[in-house]
């Protein structure tokens, strides 16, 4: 590797990868809301143990009334300016490593990964754990693992078949899963009591349990950045979509719980997975509780495939940036990175047995250190590089964009002290694989043991990135360190013969 190209980051697809990215339907701006709103909600399903934790509905509708303006609003707010500054496969991955470099960059990657198959095991489990209450043979666990198994891979098949299916059948799943909680809320009017919902009990109050279900409720609005790159027109579309897509959650959660828990009055050891059932049956008979039961189920699926989709294209991302190896780039004839895709599922696999508070809390560590850092990103790329072209941009300067970081950035760290000795040991223990795990991919590299894209290899630096990355086609350049897709190799950018590289348009 050339003196010159130390200062840059090479993103590398082969040929066939370039055809099949370009001929793949973009995602427009309703299924891209659809898919947001899955990254991050899915609808009511879930928030039931909140009432639980909570004592009572007090604290939850207080919580998803405050939370999303201290936490949802500020991340879909640094999410809107990166993705559409970097609109890449890779989201975050590529903000860290412009910022901070290759190592933190590869860091982000590997936490936000590992959270987002951990937060993907949860569905199929939610799943069946709303479709016991009327089989309770799903409770078995010789009948639980095969289903499990089945609904994995049948979802596995759907996300390898594109990602512009995955987002026309999320638009048409909220629809059937959100429509029978606005009958319910309808039905319920006459039976409300404003009193109910004052209702809370201090002394059961589970604390750790409260912020996380909210914090897991609220969180991951940058995934969908991770796909950008397949987003159409992703300066214009993206931040539509993420703000509506925060309208639509709070809304999902707020009207259920005010209707289920203003309507009738319940003992808050009550709420746990699937009561949203009960309270349908309570509010508009078996009807409705089928309903609200076939709703979790299809929620759960889009859930899934949303997840999916963010954390297969982030290992493509991964890939094209150097790394990881090419085979994680590679697209199936529907566009999809069909080893990513497989490798997602295997993680789900594996992680099926973990109860669902465990895997909550295991997440939620993770989510929060490498949510850190993408803050710091964020401030530090405001700093360094305040000419970078942004085509939505955060309308606070310098010291406002520090202090949108200060209240989720406090949430994030109360987050991690609430957590047990078990999750902190655990998450330790990822973190560390993920500081072992770059240098041995970059000395599988050097030694030829894989393959990396046109030869290029993981930077094992700490150092910042001189040079930003873009690889989305017509990207207009206005500074001196964006990167842009180089339709004509000139001599410092061949074209090699396993791949197209992409290499600093101008040097500083």
């Amino acid at each position: 590797m050339g003196q010159e190209e130390d200062e840059s980051i090479i993103i590398t697809m082969s040929s066939e990868s370039i055809q099949k990215a370009s001929s793949s339907p973009k995602l427009t701006l309703l299924p891209l809301i659809a898919l947001i709103f899955y990254e991050v909600s899915g609808g009511p399903f879930g928030i039931e143990d909140s009432v639980r934790a909570g004592g009572g509905p007090l604290l939850p509708l207080l919580g998803f009334l405050i939370f999303p303006l201290i936490w949802s609003v500020p991340e879909a707010l640094i999410t809107a300016e990166l993705a559409t500054a970097y609109p890449e496969n890779g989201g975050y991955v590529v903000w860290v490593s412009s910022a901070f470099g290759p190592f933190w960059g590869f860091q982000e990657g590997f936490w936000k990964w590992f959270s987002g198959v951990m937060d993907n095991a949860l569905y199929p489990v939610l799943f069946l754990d709303y479709l016991k209450h009327s089989f309770p043979v799903l409770e078995q666990l010789a009948v639980r693992i095969p289903i499990l198994l089945g609904i994995t891979v049948s979802l596995t098949y759907l996300n390898y078949r594109g990602l512009n299916i995955v987002g026309l059948a999320s638009v048409a799943l909220a629809a059937f899963s959100l429509f029978p909680f606005l009958v319910m809320g309808a039905l319920a009017i006459p039976q409300i009591k404003a009193r109910r919902w004052l209702v809370v009990d201090f002394k059961v109050v589970d604390w750790r349990g409260y912020f996380n279900y909210m914090f897991w409720n609220l969180n991951y609005w940058d995934k969908a950045s991770t796909l950008v790159a397949e987003v159409e027109d992703p300066s214009k579309t993206f931040p539509k979509a993420i703000f509506g897509a925060v309208i639509l959650v709070v809304l999902s959660y707020l009207i259920p719980l005010l209707a289920g828990t203003g309507a009738y009055r319940s003992d808050a050891g009550e709420w746990t997975d699937g009561y949203f059932a009960e309270v349908g049956m309570l509010i508009g008979g078996s009807w409705l509780k089928w309903w609200i039961q076939a709703g979790s189920a299809m929620s759960n699926l889009g859930l899934f495939e949303a997840e999916m989709s963010s954390d297969a294209f982030q290992l493509l991302g991964m890939s094209e940036l150097g790394m990881l190896p090419g085979i994680f780039a590679a697209r199936s004839r529907y566009g999809t990175p069909t080893f990513s895709i497989i490798c997602s599922a295997t993680g789900v696999i594996f992680l099926s047995w973990m109860t669902f508070q465990e895997i909550v809390e295991f997440l939620n560590f993770l989510y929060s250190v490498a949510m850190l850092l993408e803050f710091a990103a964020f401030i530090y790329l405001r700093i360094k590089k305040p000419d970078l072209q942004r085509p939505y941009r955060v309308p606070v300067q310098t010291f406002g964009a520090i202090l949108i970081c200060l209240p989720p950035a406090f949430l994030l760290i109360l987050v991690m002290c609430l957590a047990s000795r078990k999750t902190v040991l655990v998450s330790g223990v990822v973190i560390v694989m993920g500081f072992f795990a770059f240098p041995l991919l970059a000395q599988a590299k050097n030694a030829k043991w894989t393959r990396v894209d046109a030869e290029q290899p993981i930077l094992p630096s700490m150092e910042p990135l001189d040079a930003d990355i873009s690889v989305l086609p017509q990207h207009e350049v206005h500074d001196e360190t964006t990167v842009s897709l180089l339709s004509q190799p000139s001599t410092s950018n061949a074209v090699r013969e396993d791949g197209i590289s992409f290499d600093e348009l101008k040097e500083e």
